[in-house]
């Protein structure tokens, strides 16, 4: 079972104090990177309301470089060993910043073309302000990889079929949401299950949402794979 010692946001936002010294393999991002492409390992930039990071956080992490034709078209080649621990989670997130009861609507539309092999699994993570909680959606997974946590059962809830997962990993509360088969592309409507987390089950309360970020929690890539976000689009009201 995978699991994660440090929030992927914390890490990313103490980036510069956390990077010193440390040293990520290079390789050439693909030739589709027209607006934007870097192998550096905090490696973030803001396109079209969205911010894409590379986000390579893991110990004994190998190479991997992101790419972007848009906020909403990007994608990465990653090249990390076959050895147990998430060595990264590149992503595309969306600021939110309104209250559960607050939020008239939210949800997004994914389509990702991703390996065969390899461990990682295809996933948004959804955090409040104080990143007391994390909110996890796994629309596909492959290889030896799994949520933290314990069985809640299974639910339908926002257009798809979950096993739900409830843990903690020492920083924060995680809620995980597996979908019952792979799914390369669809719509998720998210209110619904943020919804089901602060009223049915009253895990949390009326937290303020501040992330829905989106991306590939990566394990293992060795020899090198090529994970493609086609299109990812976050809407809310």
């Amino acid at each position: 079972m995978a699991t994660r010692t440090l929030s992927r946001v914390t890490k990313a936002l103490l980036a510069p104090a956390l990077a010193l010294g440390a040293t990520v393999g290079l390789a050439s991002a693909p030739a589709s990177a027209a607006v934007w492409n870097s192998c550096d390992q905090w490696a973030q930039t803001n396109l079209n309301g969205y911010t894409l990071y590379n986000n390579i956080w893991g110990g004994g992490a190998g190479s991997q470089c992101i790419w972007a034709n848009s906020g909403t078209n990007w994608g990465v080649w990653a090249n990390h060993p076959n050895t147990g621990g998430i060595k990264s989670y590149p992503n595309q997130t969306k600021a939110i910043n309104k209250s559960i009861t607050s939020l008239g609507s939210l949800s997004s539309s994914y389509n990702v073309s991703v390996p065969s092999s390899g461990a990682y699994n295809t996933s948004y993570d959804i955090w409040d302000t104080d990143h007391d909680y994390e909110i996890m959606l796994w629309v596909n997974k492959t290889g030896p990889v799994g949520p933290i946590g314990s069985s809640q059962g299974s639910v339908s809830l926002g257009g798809h079929s979950w096993n739900v997962f409830k843990g903690t990993n020492g920083a924060n509360e995680v809620f995980s949401f597996i979908r019952t088969s792979n799914s390369s592309s669809g719509t998720v409507n998210i209110l619904p299950i943020l919804k089901w987390i602060k009223d049915t089950k009253k895990w949390m309360g009326n937290e303020t949402i501040g992330d829905v970020q989106f991306g590939y929690e990566v394990t293992s890539s060795s020899g090198g794979l090529n994970f493609t976000t086609n299109n990812l689009t976050v809407s809310s009201s």
